[in-house]
């Protein structure tokens, strides 16, 4: 037996889209190939055909034959001289790379805290001074010991969350002298925890509350 027209993954043509398989970009290489336009267009159509066949899911999908059309001359590497009932994409819209994300990094020096933070902080200043801001100020500088305490676990003095309430604030909110205390380290995790536990025991006795919900509803039928 020869093992001379083996074929090798490594040794063969890359698949442009891999999802259609290797059988599917041999048609379309022959179709590349054809001498006619008659006949390039012919075996186009045919192989639209048939993938069409390999993802019915997505009949329904609007312009679904223009997408089969697209992938056919994405996978003959814009190629594939045929007719198309649809405009023929180009290689450099394909090649043209999005530009870049710009990370929302407000403070970067107490990442810890989290975005959400800053734009809590933001609106805080916008508010005057009265009642509400200040029971505003008292909850966002709870929030953030409860976040300092999820990153680090040690505890934490209130005049280090006061010192980065000012600062994140642009010295706006400064509670540097106040008299009040922010909530106990171990009740603001305390919660965290019971919330956890409260749900995992729901889940546990979810089972046998329904099976005693359904005994109950069968001593109460009336047996004729």
């Amino acid at each position: 037996m020869t093992i001379d027209n083996l074929e090798y993954n490594t040794e063969r043509e890359h698949l442009i889209i891999p999802e259609y398989g290797r059988h599917m970009q041999k048609m379309i290489n022959y179709a590349k190939s054809r001498e006619t336009k008659e006949e390039r267009i012919k075996i186009a159509k045919a192989i639209i055909a048939v993938m069409g066949n390999m993802q019915p899911h997505l009949r329904d999908v609007p312009d679904f034959q223009h997408k089969l059309w697209d992938q056919l001359f994405i996978m003959s590497n814009f190629e594939l001289d045929a007719d198309s009932p649809y405009e023929k994409p180009t290689k450099e819209i394909y090649e043209v790379r999005p530009d870049p994300l710009k990370y929302p990094q407000n403070f970067p020096k107490y990442r810890f805290y989290g975005n959400n933070i800053k734009t809590m902080i933001d609106v805080a200043n916008t508010w005057e001074d009265g009642e509400l801001k200040e029971a505003l100020t008292y909850t966002i500088a709870n929030h953030m010991k409860k976040c300092f305490l999820n990153w680090n676990k040690d505890t934490v003095e209130d005049d280090v969350i006061y010192g980065h309430l000012y600062e994140l604030s642009g010295g706006k909110i400064n509670l540097k002298n106040s008299e009040e205390d922010l909530s106990d380290a171990n009740s603001l995790m305390r919660s965290k925890t019971k919330f956890s536990n409260n749900t995992n025991s729901n889940n546990k006795k979810g089972g046998h509350f329904k099976k005693n919900a359904s005994n109950n509803n069968n001593r109460q039928r009336k047996r004729f």
